[in-house]
Order: C-alpha cells, then structure tokens, then sequence
C-alpha cells in the first residue's frame, strides 16, 4: 500500500489564478503523484500549468472549508516559483510535473520535488483534528458512498469532536456537517 499524505495542494490556471484544493497525494520514491478525481479545478490546472504546492497545515478548517465552499484561504508568493503557497502552512512542498499517467476517473502526475521548506513547527494532531480530516474525506465522496456507511462513521468520528476539539475543530466540523444534511436533504432513505 503506497503512503499517502492528506495536504492542501495548490495549482493556478492560466491566468494566475490559485485554487486550493484538499488532496491526498501518493508517495513515489522521493516524489508524490497528484491524481485529482474528473472533473475537477485542479486537473484543469495542472493541464495547464504543470506545477503545484503540497501545503501542509494543521488547520482543519482549510480542508473542511474547501469543501463546503470556504475557498479564499490566505496564499503567499513564491519568489521563482508559478504557484504560491498557502499562508499558513507549516510546510510545503514545490512540485513539477515530470509526467501524466491517464485514467478514466483520476489521471495521475506525477511530480519531481523542487524544494522542501518548513515555516512552523508540527504540534501534532488532536484525535478532534484527525476525525475532521476522516469526515473530508467522507464529503468529498458522498456521491460515491453508501448514506449509512457515511452516518455510521460520522457518528463515531463524532465521538472524538465531542471529547477533543478546540474551536477550529468545532467550526470545521459544523461546515462537514452542515454539506452531509444539505446533500442528504432531498435524498430518500
């Protein structure tokens, strides 16, 4: 099983504009495969502009905020570089697209890493910020999984919200929350 880390990724467009988008990207020797779903921004983007930045942060809220529409997250410029970064990641990751693997459902990028800079300390997850990022994962396929699958595990991530989080926890898992009830509002049992 390949190694996969939950990240922020970071592409533009042709014109310069940045889309932030939750990505789990693969581990590949000493570089990460990019393999957004069709359709997507982000596939769109590296199409185009074939570099992106691997944000990695601590705050929930960017994950479950891109989510659920909560996209203008604070970016900062890379001097020498097409794609900034997310302001308030803790680390990030350069990355060139060295080539493109096709797929009917999630083309994969392969990338070469450029450069590795740290910008804050790690504090570690709380079990509040772990389950968060589980129940991302969980919106971002509500139209691929079973609706009892999805409420069976929210209730049990629910647990660890309800003992561990902090404010930005709680927020974050308002909004996951919230995009559950409203793709489930018209939908029958």
């Amino acid at each position: 099983m390949p190694m996969i880390r939950e990240t922020i990724v970071s592409t533009v467009d042709g014109e310069g504009r940045v889309h932030l988008a939750p990505l789990g990207i693969i581990a590949e020797g000493d570089g990460w495969i990019l393999a957004p779903f069709r359709p997507s921004k982000t596939l769109e983007n590296l199409g185009v502009v074939p570099f992106a930045i691997a944000n990695f942060t601590d705050d929930v809220r960017v994950f479950a905020g891109c989510l659920t529409g909560r996209r203008d997250w604070p970016t900062a410029a890379r001097e020498g570089f097409a794609v900034p970064r997310l302001a308030g990641a803790l680390a990030h990751s350069e990355l060139a697209v060295t080539r493109r693997t096709e797929d009917e459902h999630r083309p994969r990028f392969h990338c070469r890493v450029l450069r590795n800079v740290s910008h804050a300390p790690f504090q570690g997850f709380s079990r509040a910020q772990a389950a968060v990022i589980e129940a991302a994962i969980l919106v971002s396929r509500l139209h691929m999984l079973p609706r009892e699958k999805v409420e069976r595990e929210i209730a049990y991530l629910e647990i660890a919200v309800s003992k561990t989080a902090a404010p930005a926890e709680e927020e974050a898992w308002t909004w996951l929350t919230q995009a559950i009830r409203a793709f489930y509002a018209n939908t029958p049992r």
